[in-house]
């Protein structure tokens, strides 16, 4: 629900459990952030959030220890006009409600806990996240062709990001960084920039793009890997200059089939435009079995 009188384009009032949470959309992290206050007097219904969320820090002297980490200050719409208010993301949000001893938050837990359970699993019997990942997109109504080459992007991924590893390359922004540094080189834009263009905010950029789109970036990183296992780079920069390689190959075919087709390949067509209907699925709907 979003009041368009008061909010933004990427602040918007989401329900929980019948009442309102004030949400947030940061744009340099790509997460939403969740107004304290409000989680806390959903799930206990207090009267004074504030101060139970003083006693709650109380009981838990090690949330308290990384409460301003966990919770930054982010200006919020309310009805008296934008505020400063405490917020959370999901991680930071999950953490809190672990202290939280609610009834209405006991569902919560209990789904935290199945899923920590399924991700070490799934640690342990990798085969157990690509089975999962599969029946996920079937469920949401993706064809078995892009499904298919889906999960085939994903260990062409995975393969560079090994050979990133390999050659020294450790901090998560520096993966993003070479992330960006490929899609800015075969499709123009960088990985906000085409989340942007396809109307995208948390959806994953990949889950969204087509099959021409897919194939491409597949190429930039499957090329980008086996020049690096023949060059063997070390750093930032020599993964870089690699990585720029192999995405200027797929730059290369996407101008000459763009050429053939007389169009762009770079598509602002997201998942919802290409997902078959419900009609066409292979499955029973929720209420039918």
């Amino acid at each position: 629900m979003e009041n368009v009188d008061a909010m933004s384009d990427i602040e918007k009032i989401q329900l929980f459990d019948s009442k309102k949470i004030r949400t947030v959309w940061v744009e340099k992290e790509e997460k939403w952030y969740f107004a304290i206050e409000d989680v806390v007097e959903a799930l206990t219904e207090s009267r004074d959030p504030k101060q139970y969320v003083k006693r709650m820090k109380l009981r838990d002297p090690e949330l308290a220890k990384g409460w301003v980490q966990i919770v930054p200050l982010l200006t919020i719409m309310t009805e008296g006009g934008p505020q400063k208010m405490r917020c959370a993301n999901l991680e930071g949000m999950f953490r809190i409600i672990q202290s939280i001893p609610s009834k209405k938050a006991e569902p919560i837990k209990v789904w935290m806990a199945q899923v920590a359970a399924e991700r070490i699993n799934q640690a342990i019997d990798p085969e157990r996240s690509i089975d999962q990942a599969i029946a996920d997109y079937r469920r949401l109504g993706y064809s078995e062709a892009w499904i298919n080459q889906r999960i085939k992007t994903i260990e062409i991924r995975k393969g560079l990001t090994d050979e990133w590893k390999r050659g020294g390359v450790t901090k998560e922004v520096d993966f993003a960084f070479l992330t960006d540094l490929m899609s800015k080189t075969w499709s123009g834009m960088t990985t906000c920039e085409y989340k942007r263009y396809k109307g995208l905010t948390k959806e994953n950029l990949r889950d969204n793009m087509t099959n021409m789109e897919l194939l491409l970036n597949a190429l930039a990183e499957e090329t980008a890997t086996e020049i690096s296992k023949q060059r063997d780079p070390e750093g930032l920069a020599e993964n870089a200059g690699i990585a720029k390689e192999g995405a200027e190959v797929a730059k290369s075919a996407r101008k000459e089939v763009e050429k053939r087709l007389g169009r762009s390949v770079v598509s602002p067509e997201k998942a919802i435009d290409h997902i078959q209907s419900l009609e066409e699925l292979p499955f029973s709907k929720p209420d039918e079995q």
